[in-house]
């Protein structure tokens, strides 16, 4: 967003209109901010009114066009005067920037029930409503009315994360406890499928079509289909290729660097990886994720020294939760290379920073998973 969207000229004409704000999560110094308004994905678009009280939310990227449009929605949500449906939106939304997402797909629901005909908020409020189901792990109810709600939402920005959260959730259904799990994943890749099918159509980013591609080469290696999730992965590949020599700059190189990575690593090319991250690590030296990354690149390979000087040199520029997923990636590494000792030693570093962490930035689900994991080795 920073690197595509953000810059677009045409976002002036919002200058008077909002005071910007970008908030490192990762930096203890927002621990106040993340105790009122819980982050749980990336990116999180959140306009508040001049009483700190939110008044729209939207989790996940856009293109230029579809941010305007947020904005537009944003801006009118803080200004009053709602119907029935604008009301329920405005207070799911506020649900979710708690991190109340079970309350909030109820609500969700509640404004998609009472919306007028041709609402024009309707596709935000679908997104949200299956991300909310995903985010309080109701993967049944999401991928069910993901298929319901694609209908109304084809042909439509809407329809990539309606399709895309939906396979998502469609995957993680247990088929022992899921009657229509077999019916639902069907019936989402296809969708999800003919969504990608329209990107040129349809107002997509290029991480949004990444996003797709890795929902339907998920969904086939689930069902162990891996003839046809290597040809998906070799798509994949060539579509993020194209992109990255397109990009104008060193940031916008590195944005598709994570997504490159997953499709390398599940091609069984880490070579690719390495020079990919080696370039962005030349270019970017302050930031940790070149790096960071470049741990999984170098342990696919069998390069196991070369994995750990990179987590040293990720370490030393990493802060926030981020380092604790570094502490764990250099765990793994230090036992692919067998030395047990090593890796108890760093999960337990892990643990110590994680523990040291502000309230508002730590996890006891994680810190719990650690120690757990300190337990087994």
């Amino acid at each position: 967003m920073r690197a595509y969207v953000f810059t677009d000229k045409s976002l002036e004409r919002y200058a008077g209109r909002f005071v910007w704000l970008s908030i490192d999560t990762e930096n203890a110094t927002n621990a106040a901010f993340l105790k009122a308004h819980p982050i749980s994905v990336w990116p999180t678009l959140l306009i508040l009114d001049p009483k700190d009280k939110v008044v729209f939310r939207y989790a996940g990227g856009g293109t230029v066009p579809q941010i305007r449009k947020l904005l537009d929605d944003g801006e009118r949500a803080a200004q009053g005067s709602h119907g029935k449906a604008d009301t329920a939106l405005l207070h799911a939304d506020g649900l979710a920037a708690q991190g109340k997402q079970a309350e909030a797909a109820k609500t969700f629901e509640e404004a998609i029930s009472a919306a007028p005909k041709n609402w024009p908020r309707f596709g935000r409020a679908s997104e949200s409503l299956v991300f909310a189901m995903l985010q309080s792990q109701n993967s049944q109810a999401c991928a069910e009315r993901a298929l319901a709600l694609y209908p109304r939402v084809r042909g439509t920005g809407s329809a990539v994360n309606v399709a895309g959260t939906g396979l998502s959730c469609a995957t993680d259904l247990d088929p022992k406890k899921s009657w229509n799990r077999s019916e639902l994943v069907a019936g989402l890749e296809k969708v999800t499928r003919e969504t990608l099918a329209a990107a040129d159509k349809i107002a997509m980013s290029a991480d949004d079509r990444s996003g797709l591609y890795e929902s339907l080469v998920d969904a086939r290696d689930e069902a162990k289909d891996t003839t046809a999730a290597h040809a998906l992965r070799e798509q994949w590949a060539a579509f993020l290729e194209g992109e990255a020599a397109k990009a104008k700059t060193p940031d916008q190189r590195a944005v598709y660097d994570p997504h490159r990575l997953t499709v390398y690593l599940g091609l069984k090319q880490p070579e690719k990886a390495i020079a990919m991250l080696d370039q962005s690590e030349r270019d970017l030296p302050n930031d940790y994720n070149p790096p960071a990354r470049l741990i999984s690149a170098y342990k696919a390979a069998g390069r196991f020294d070369d994995a750990l000087a990179a987590s040293d040199r990720a370490l030393k520029l990493a802060y926030g939760p981020r380092k604790i997923g570094i502490y764990r990636n250099r765990a793994s590494v230090y036992t692919a290379k067998g030395d047990k000792e090593s890796a108890k030693k760093t999960i337990d570093e892990a643990i110590r920073f994680a523990e040291s962490l502000p309230t508002e930035q730590q996890s006891a689900n994680v810190i719990a998973s650690m120690k757990k994991q300190l337990d087994t080795m």
